[in-house]
């Protein structure tokens, strides 16, 4: 007998990266190239601050509001070629989303059967304003196992969008370990929207220009066994390629064990080969059994904070700096009012000697307060700032107004017991179906690093340069922690990077990172370093206290920065001269 041909690939595409991305992609992506799945991710660490906070002001909302606009035109035109939609939309009111967008099919006349997901909402502690745990796939496959045209979800993990729609086509059960792996993997590069397609990265004046001016948003072809290609539609713009790939999986990520609700996913395992134009296969990912518990995020209003940028302009920019400092303490002192809990100052030596403009002639020294009182960082310390407009150093003037002060958000990730948090699927006909937890769970641990390669020739000639030159490099958040990845391209280049660059080497490099926890993960088949430097953003994005709050530019930073180079390896290469 002949064997039953293979399921086709489930061709899923991503419309959205945060709450705020580009609103015509919905519409591009659908118009733009066959599709089966259309996800949305609108939630960060973030996200759910600003969602409780609008929740607040009116119990009903809560939720993505972006998300329904773009419905009004893209909901008929998913139905008109049968795109099931999939977004983590609902925020903090998934049922509240859920009959908003049966709303928006009533009114155009498009006959779609709407679910949710909910249940990922925890009671939350006095003193925080959100609590959600990070649920997997298994309730947005059973949605749409039920017929679902458009599902809806609160907190779940990223990646669930699209493990619940390939394990729904494929017929997973929560034993393929493999084949989730494989989807979680597509469904983190796919997350964050164009950053797959040429978007923030750090190879990208290798292209032309016209081509990232506006990157088309990515796609995954999932096969059954969770193999995948990363491509985009045949047309847009972006550029798809193994880079571009490498720097995606490396966001965000910790060690070689990527923990979800569903699966973990061995990125040590990851294989990524050319497949043709903008298309880039992954294969051989491995999965385990999930850990036993979830991940929860919890928000809270953490303090008010305030900002002033003084402009220092052409000589003397560090004494002036310590004028304004000292009048400002003692303006504060005069005023008898206590100091904020926390002033911290930060002067950018942006200006240029004998600058041909005034703004570059200009240094910025930035002044941040904090405090758990509006008032000490309010009135009190925007007047003190203002008071010596005609009395401080010469030229003096601010970037903005002081303003009186504004609140800020904390994040706090916790661990809950997956078995304590009630998973609901409500499907199209309202029944609510109980999602129950994996059965098999093992305790997460870190994995071994692998033997390193055999060392670049240490004889070889070098000279000092960027490092950035030969390694690409990628890095984000996650709450006060974060993430760095760094890549080369050619096993020459990783032979040397993977024993240049130590966590002292880092630390080195990035003095900011000093007297920090910094944990390396070596991953050999993306010739791959992770660093995870915990603590450098304090208490996450939301409180803003460092100058850069996500880490975003980190890896830009860290290839900025000079060190001996072999020559051979800078062939070919516009190298700039060493500076003394």
């Amino acid at each position: 007998m002949n064997a039953a041909p293979a399921p086709a690939p489930l061709r899923v595409g991503n419309a959205s990266g945060f709450y705020g991305d580009r609103f015509d992609a919905l519409r591009e992506m659908l118009t733009g190239g066959p599709l089966d799945v259309l996800t949305g991710d609108y939630l960060a660490e973030l996200t759910m601050l600003i969602l409780g906070r609008s929740r607040l002001k009116d119990p009903q909302k809560g939720y993505a509001t972006t998300f329904l606009r773009q419905l009004e035109e893209g909901l008929g035109l998913a139905h008109e070629r049968g795109v099931k939609i999939v977004a983590n939309a609902g925020g903090l009111n998934p049922a509240g989303l859920a009959d908003a967008v049966r709303q928006v099919a009533d009114k155009t006349g498009v006959p779609v059967t709407v679910a949710h997901v909910e249940g990922d909402s925890l009671p939350v502690p006095d003193g925080f304003l959100t609590a959600n745990a990070y649920l997997g796939g298994s309730g947005i496959a059973a949605c749409l196992r039920a017929g679902a045209d458009v599902v809806v979800t609160g907190r779940v993990t990223d990646a669930a969008l699209v493990t619940g729609p390939a394990a729904a086509h494929f017929g997973w059960g929560p034993d393929d370990l493999d084949a989730l792996a494989g989807a979680v993997v597509a469904g983190h590069v796919l997350e964050c929207g164009t950053q797959a397609t040429g978007g923030n990265h750090a190879f990208f004046g290798e292209h032309d220009p016209a081509r990232l001016r506006r990157p088309g948003f990515p796609l995954a072809e999932i096969h059954a066994d969770g193999s995948s290609v990363i491509t985009k539609h045949d047309g847009t713009g972006g550029v798809v390629d193994l880079s571009t790939v490498t720097a995606q999986l490396l966001y965000e990520t910790g060690g070689a064990r990527y923990a979800g609700p569903d699966v973990t996913a061995r990125l040590d395992t990851v294989r990524l080969t050319p497949d043709g134009p903008d298309r880039v296969r992954i294969d051989g990912v491995r999965g385990e059994a999930p850990p036993p518990t979830l991940k929860a995020g919890l928000t809270r209003l953490g303090g008010w904070r305030n900002e002033v940028v003084f402009v220092l302009t052409g000589l003397d920019i560090e004494a002036k700096a310590a004028l304004v400092k000292d009048q400002f303490a003692d303006a504060l002192k005069r005023g008898g009012a206590r100091p904020p809990a926390e002033v911290r100052w930060e002067l950018s030596r942006t200006d240029h000697a004998d600058a041909d403009t005034e703004e570059r002639a200009s240094a910025l020294l930035r002044l941040v307060v904090r405090d758990q009182d509006a008032d000490a960082v309010g009135r009190t310390v925007s007047g003190a700032a203002i008071e010596l407009a005609l009395g401080s150093y010469p030229g003096f003037h601010v970037t903005a107004p002081p303003g009186k002060g504004a609140p800020y958000g904390v994040f706090e990730a916790r661990s809950v017991p997956a078995a304590e948090v009630e998973h609901l699927a409500v499907l199209p006909d309202g029944t609510r179906k109980a999602i129950q937890p994996p059965a098999r769970t093992q305790e997460l641990s870190g994995v071994e690093d692998p033997p390193p390669p055999d060392p670049y020739p240490s004889a070889t000639p070098a000279r000092r340069a960027p490092l950035g030159l030969i390694a690409g490099a990628r890095s984000g958040d996650k709450g006060g922690d974060a993430n760095v990845g760094v890549w080369v391209r050619d096993d020459d280049a990783w032979r040397w990077l993977a024993h240049e660059l130590s966590v002292e080497r880092f630390r080195e490099l990035l003095p900011e990172t000093a007297g920090l926890t910094v944990v390396r993960q070596v991953l050999p088949n993306l010739r791959a370093l992770n660093f995870t430097v915990h603590g450098l953003l304090g208490e996450g994005v939301a409180a803003q206290a460092r100058f850069d709050p996500q880490a975003k530019a980190l890896g830009e930073w860290l290839r900025s920065r000079w060190l001996p180079i072999p020559v051979a390896l800078l062939e070919g290469i516009d190298a700039p001269e060493a500076t003394v």
